[in-house]
């Protein structure tokens, strides 16, 4: 791609073009849909990207940089500048429609709830969280343990189809 083009590239452009990051620890989700890259801007003719990690030890934060980068400069955009910004935290209010989709089609329940929900504020008793299994559609779960594969999700089991699953908690 010429740097003509590239002074032209939007800003919804460079967005089209980072969907093709994927998260390093589930493939099937971008760091767009994951809701990682918190913004892209033009500044000095420089690409800026910011992004926030899912949380602020997160080790592939440097691996996503380097997809970033490797990503935009095969579009041909040759000065990039990925920023972390660590507030607001990151949340998986975040997660787009399509990345719980990929989530829960790669064998990983979505999150069930928002974090910031409102309906919390009232006195009554939460009701116990129902997790669909993303292998059957069955509600008949129960929880095993509060960590899965990673300390991101936890580790349920179906009642019905009998397979345990991963379930990325809210937060």
């Amino acid at each position: 791609m010429s740097a003509q083009v590239l002074e032209r590239a939007s800003v919804a452009q460079v967005w089209t073009w980072l969907e093709q990051v994927p998260d390093p620890e589930i493939p099937v989700i971008s760091v767009v849909d994951l809701g990682i890259v918190r913004d892209v801007a033009w500044v000095d003719g420089a690409c800026v990207i910011t992004i926030t990690p899912t949380y602020s030890g997160c080790p592939a934060m440097t691996v996503i940089r380097d997809d970033i980068e490797r990503v935009l400069a095969a579009q041909g955009v040759g000065h990039v500048s990925v920023q972390t910004r660590l507030a607001p935290a990151w949340t998986t209010d975040w997660m787009s429609a399509r990345g719980k989709a990929s989530l829960s089609g790669y064998g990983i329940a979505p999150p069930a709830q928002q974090v910031i929900d409102i309906s919390g504020i009232s006195r009554r008793a939460s009701p116990a969280l129902v997790v669909a299994c993303p292998h059957c559609g069955s509600r008949h779960t129960r929880l095993v343990s509060q960590f899965g594969s990673t300390a991101c999700k936890a580790l349920y089991r179906c009642g019905d189809c009998k397979e345990p699953f991963d379930y990325f908690k809210a937060h």
